[in-house]
């Protein structure tokens, strides 16, 4: 891409992450996102963001052209991020088949960001050939990144409880690939065996043919196994396609961004009413019970109120 067209694409983010005026026009211009949507998640200080690096590295070899989303933690008060996923990916910075963004998480829980969708949206519309969201690694609510990426990579590193830690989360039924990050350091082998043997049993409870999702050892800081992970990432695209499962992949994140919206303009039309009536202020002097402070706040957005 031309540094115009960056430019161009930058504001067009920036535009529809504030819903800013214009936006929904926009918005309503461009087709449902078509560019091969991969997810990126894991517990922190796994090397989400070094490897997120080096699969671009790889990526860029086969010549694909990459987007990637950065989604940071935000700050409770300012709202603002560290943007600290962006500063581990200098390496791409100058490359035109390469754009980075950024994006705060802004208190959104499950590590994404309430117009993920939008966002999304707009990057494909750019042409793209992959776009990576790379999330905040916040625990059991990542499994939301399933509902938006196609495919889902989760990001362990040799560790006790690893596997455990990832069946309790239930990120053994969201991850489309495993990666063991650090693998040249001591208990990779154990840790992959452990994946691999849940993975195992998980799938065995299956009747009929399902993906059977890879373990593949990593070393991001030397790009070992990375050749593995693209090929594994390109058989998952097949794999989806092969079953009609890209489409209903794509009308699930079409789903998931209406009831966002529409849940997100509740809680506003909510919190307006309890704040004018100071309803909690009732609650907390037993004029009112929580049931009967819930019912009134319905019965308000009901009657547009």
């Amino acid at each position: 891409m031309t540094g115009e067209k960056i430019r161009e694409l930058a504001q067009q983010i920036t535009l529809v992450e504030n819903s800013a005026s214009g936006s929904t026009e926009l918005l309503a211009s461009m087709p449902t996102p078509s560019a091969h949507i991969v997810g990126i998640t894991g517990p922190p200080g796994v090397g989400k963001s070094t490897s997120t690096s080096a699969l671009i590295t790889q990526l860029r070899s086969e010549g694909k052209s990459i987007a990637v989303l950065a989604v940071d933690p935000s700050s409770t008060f300012s709202k603002g991020a560290l943007l600290g996923d962006r500063i581990r990916m200098q390496d791409h910075a100058l490359d035109s088949g390469v754009f980075i963004r950024s994006l705060a998480s802004r208190g959104h829980l499950g590590g994404l960001t309430g117009t993920i969708y939008s966002v999304l949206k707009v990057i494909s519309a750019a042409g793209f050939d992959l776009i990576i969201i790379e999330t905040v690694g916040v625990g059991q609510s990542e499994i939301e990144i399933a509902k938006m990426a196609d495919t889902s990579i989760v990001i362990a590193a040799p560790g006790a409880g690893d596997g455990i830690q990832a069946a309790k989360a239930g990120i053994l039924e969201i991850a489309d690939i495993f990666a063991v990050n650090k693998a040249d350091r001591p208990g990779a082998d154990s840790t992959v065996r452990e994946l691999k043997g849940m993975l195992s049993m998980a799938s065995g409870a299956q009747s009929s043919p399902i993906w059977e999702t890879p373990v593949i050892p990593t070393i991001a800081t030397d790009g070992s196994g990375f050749v593995e992970l693209s090929a594994a990432i390109s058989q998952h695209h097949d794999y989806l396609v092969d079953h009609g499962l890209l489409e209903r992949k794509r009308i699930g994140r079409i789903r998931e961004s209406l009831l966002a919206r529409t849940m997100n303009d509740l809680a506003l039309q909510a919190q307006e009413i309890e704040f004018q009536r100071d309803i909690a202020g009732q609650c907390a002097t037993g004029k009112l019970s929580e049931d009967e402070a819930c019912d009134l706040i319905r019965n308000a957005i009901k009657a547009g109120q």
